[in-house]
């Protein structure tokens, strides 16, 4: 499936070379911009005042216009997610203004009797719904976000729950989106043609036992779900707040719920739930194109609920309109997260962060380092693919030259990729995951920074003991 800028990083913006010296500025602009989100909880300010300071930084005085140039390509150029973000938000009201959520919660809940079995529900969700990790996030959420609430499980819980399964579910199965991606950047690294295999597929399959980030983050979200991991940090406090409060989400997120409705004992008919919802993951799986799959469910929308008067003719068209809006500020951070990414890149940050990796090589110790670095070049750019396809080229040569095992280097950069999607609180599965379960990015971020150090930690473990035995 497409995706927008964050997956084309160019090292070079609008015919300006990046300068090394910048490399390191490019980097405390980032740390400073991580640092003073999660104090402040203002993402979307700070991520726009690093952009801006980064721009000047490399344009100088015409920080202000090419800064604007800037903004104006990565709304050019991240057309796709506009339209699939915004248009999944008209699909979420008209499904909730037709009741059909209610009624799938109200069949759902005889199942999901209480927090395990609903966690559990979750899980298995993301399982299935492998085929991308977009698809994943924001069908599930509006799956289980009323039963969710009915059983009094902090919407942090779900957050967690799409997330973790979001990114690290796609990687490790050979059907999705990633691993058509990494098969093919794969295949064309000179050190696993010499292995021998015939497709990017083969080479992408040996590699995913090796996975470890993506396969330690779903272990550690099914025992989360099955309540053996305990629940750690923010995590422990969104528990204790719906404990004493009865709240499923924080005044902080208030603001992404004004149309929640508190009737999810309401009748509705199930079928105007699962039609369309199942329409839309039967056409992403057969074409490969969500944004099709979405706009053909509004379509299923428009002939189930119309003739049934769920809702009026004017009342559609109006909602459309309405959830288009509701998706603004996730397509906001969205943006503003890319020109930052894009400023940072011009920046020559990534060339800067490799060149301060170079001298830790040698060969059993390899992987790790890979893994690494992918994982803090996706965590600080929010590029995603962009860092694998820039990384993958260099590791490889240097790989090979000093005997570090190819099959572990692909899963490092695979899982580097991996702890991308999920870690950083800027990407898109962080931000959409957060909107899909309706709460703030950074409390979502906060919550599941313990699960995700302990599988990083872990992570970095698993390619160690293998660079030396394998």
């Amino acid at each position: 499936m497409q995706r927008g800028i964050q997956e084309n990083v160019c090292p070079f913006l609008h015919g300006k070379e990046p300068d090394m010296s910048h490399g390191l500025i490019a980097v405390l602009i980032i740390l400073v911009v991580i640092v003073g989100a999660i104090t402040t909880r203002r993402c979307v300010e700070f991520l726009i005042g690093g952009s801006l300071l980064a721009a000047l930084v490399l344009y100088g005085k015409d920080f202000l216009v090419q800064w604007c140039t800037i903004l104006q390509e990565v709304f050019a150029d991240n057309v796709w997610i506009v339209l699939v973000c915004g248009l999944f938000g008209s699909l979420i009201a008209l499904l909730q203004a037709s009741k059909g959520t209610f009624g799938f919660s109200k069949v759902i809940a005889k199942i999901c009797t209480n927090e395990k079995r609903t966690l559990l529900a979750s899980f298995i969700l993301g399982v299935l719904i492998f085929v991308d990790d977009y698809l994943n996030v924001l069908s599930i959420g509006v799956c289980m976000k009323g039963v969710c609430d009915k059983r009094k499980i902090p919407r942090e819980a779900l957050a967690y729950m799409l997330d973790a399964t979001g990114a690290p579910v796609c990687v490790l199965l050979p059907f999705s989106t990633w691993a058509v991606f990494y098969a093919s950047l794969f295949i064309d690294q000179a050190s696993v043609k010499v292995l021998g295999f015939k497709t990017g597929i083969q080479a992408y399959i040996h590699a995913i036992p090796y996975c470890f980030y993506p396969i330690l983050t779903i272990a550690i979200v099914f025992l989360f779900a099955l309540g053996v991991m305990p629940k750690l940090g923010a995590m422990k406090k969104a528990y204790k707040r719906v404990e004493e409060t009865g709240k499923v989400y924080s005044d902080a997120s208030r603001k992404y719920n004004h149309d929640d409705r508190k009737g999810y004992e309401e009748e509705g008919n199930i079928w105007n739930f699962v039609i369309p919802m199942g329409v839309l993951v039967a056409i992403a799986i057969a074409t490969s194109n969500l944004l099709l799959a979405v706009v053909v469910s509004l379509i299923i929308c428009f002939v189930l609920y119309v003739p049934q008067k769920v809702v009026a003719l004017d009342d559609f068209f109006n909602l459309i309109v309405r959830g288009f809006a509701d998706m603004l500020p996730i397509l906001i951070l969205l943006v503003v997260a890319f020109v930052l990414q894009k400023v940072t890149e011009g920046m020559g940050m990534t060339d800067f962060i490799i060149s301060v990796a170079k001298p830790l090589l040698w060969g059993p110790v390899f992987p790790a380092i890979a893994f690494v670095l992918v994982a803090a070049l996706t965590f600080t750019t929010g590029s995603l693919w962009g860092m694998s396809a820039v990384v993958a080229p260099i590791v490889f040569p240097l790989g090979a030259a000093i005997s570090a095992n190819p099959i572990l280097i692909m899963a490092a950069i695979i899982s580097g990729g991996a702890f991308g999607s999920h870690a950083c609180f800027y990407t898109d599965a962080t931000l959409l995951s957060s909107q899909s379960a309706g709460i703030d990015n950074m409390e979502h971020a906060l919550t599941q920074l313990p699960y995700v150090i302990i599988a990083s930690v872990l992570s970095v473990g698993g390619f160690l003991i293998c660079g030396f035995v394998m």
